[in-house]
């Protein structure tokens, strides 16, 4: 904190300053914003899939997507949470029920066979949902 020196009476008086340091302040809120810039990507959805490369364009939306994942080794996900097949078609027509424009992202494993993402996307489908898309990877 810093003092005022006031040149009133005979000797010199100290007074504390009643103002805030803001610079202190405004380094540390850097500093997290920084870390939240390097985290927020790191939030996605975290089930590991091999995705297939391509030169399409990115598709942008207002609301956050319905991940469901395939992987390699035949395993599903409903955004993090691994799931039997024959359950896919019930919960999809609960949260139908609840968000029916709700837009769906299919991430298939490039090493899965393509006739086992289309069999995923059919159920989809025949729960209703019109809005799915497929998720590649952008080449670098």
């Amino acid at each position: 904190m810093g003092m005022m020196i006031s040149s009133r009476g005979r000797g010199k008086r100290y007074r504390p300053v009643a103002e805030i340091n803001v610079t202190p302040f405004v380094d540390v809120m850097l500093v997290l914003l920084i870390i939240f810039m390097v985290t927020a990507p790191l939030l996605a959805v975290g089930v590991p899939v091999d995705l297939p490369k391509t030169k399409a364009g990115q598709i942008s939306s207002e609301e956050p997507p319905l991940v469901i994942s395939l992987q390699n080794s035949g395993k599903i996900y409903l955004q993090e949470v691994e799931i039997k097949p024959e359950q896919i078609i019930p919960r999809l027509a609960a949260i139908q029920e609840a968000n029916p424009n709700l837009r769906i992202f299919v991430r298939g494993d490039r090493l899965v066979a393509y006739g086992e993402v289309i069999e995923l996307m059919g159920r989809i489908q025949s729960a209703g949902f019109e809005r799915v898309a497929l998720v590649a990877q952008l080449p670098r």
